[in-house]
């Protein structure tokens, strides 16, 4: 893996072949930086595998006031919604329903530490089903970071649905680590609600319908603790958080495949009024997959 952008005067002046930097603590060399100042260390300009803390580095959640950051759309306490997503060169969200297949090894490895940062993975119900989603498990690379930072040991999985048409006797509800929240309307089907409590869900309303409201729904998070957000969409999903400017950032992976046919992009729905635009952070290359991250411009 090697960073494209940023781009600075030392990514242009390195010479090819030129061997890493020196490590700094943690695994991450000296001079990399994150996202400060100097935009990237020398030891990220060679194509080489990155540590789990350096990836953890190059996509920390940005600091949060009581407000929420400069620019953030949530409008929750502080929160900040970043969504995951893989599309192929042709626009495909899926293939065959899952997205595995239009993955790769530095996807995956960029999917689990992105899952470390969160508090939270949101995903609709539909995605929960077709990708088999399991409890998230805790991971002893990341341990100590989730408790510096205050965090449980895993995410929390919180799954949206309005009918709550879910198998509750899967481990996602039955065994997780932390409860596996269930964001629904106020107005969802009582016996649906019972049956997910009586699971050991956690139900929480975010909206006076059946449907779940974005914008309340991340207040809802917030409220709970939860300020830092991850969705995996589904395609449906995402779509609803972009027509309701909730969504802060984007991390897009770019597979080099084409699959034609008639997959989904990675976001459905009404179009918004005016197209939003997000402001390019960084882009990671591997394998001929692109590794971006847009922010909310």
């Amino acid at each position: 893996m090697r960073r494209l952008f940023p781009v600075t005067d030392e990514t242009v002046a390195r010479t090819p072949g030129e061997a890493p930097g020196g490590e700094g603590v943690g695994g991450v060399p000296e001079g990399s930086g994150g996202e400060g100042a100097g935009g990237v260390g020398r030891a990220h300009l060679v194509d080489r595998e990155w540590s789990l803390a350096e990836l953890a580095a190059a996509y920390a959640y940005p600091e949060l006031g009581p407000a929420g950051a400069a620019g953030a759309g949530s409008g929750g306490p502080g929160a900040w919604l970043r969504a995951n997503m893989v599309s192929t060169l042709d626009g495909a969200g899926h293939h065959d329903g899952r997205s595995q297949p239009i993955s790769g090894a530095g996807d995956m490895r960029i999917f689990g530490t992105l899952r470390a940062l969160a508090d939270v993975v949101i995903a609709g119900a539909e995605t929960v089903r077709q990708e088999g989603y399991r409890p998230a498990r805790a991971r002893d690379e990341f341990a100590e970071m989730r408790e510096a930072a205050g965090q449980a040991p895993v995410p929390a999985i919180a799954v949206v649905s309005a009918s709550l048409n879910l198998d509750f006797t899967l481990p996602l509800f039955t065994s997780p680590l932390v409860p596996t929240l269930i964001l629904t309307g106020a107005a969802a089907a009582p016996d649906r609600i019972a049956a997910a409590q009586k699971a050991g869900a956690r139900v929480v309303f975010a909206g006076d319908g059946v449907g779940v409201e974005p914008a309340r729904a991340v207040r809802a998070l917030a409220e709970l603790g939860h300020t830092r957000l991850l969705t995996e969409g589904g395609p449906r999903l995402l779509g609803q958080l972009v027509a309701a400017g909730v969504l802060d950032e984007l991390c897009l992976t770019v597979a080099p495949m084409l699959t034609a046919g008639d997959a989904q992009r990675i976001a459905g729905g009404p179009a918004v009024a005016v197209p939003q635009r997000f402001a390019l952070v960084s882009l990671l290359e591997e394998e001929g997959f692109l590794f971006s991250r847009y922010r909310r411009s």
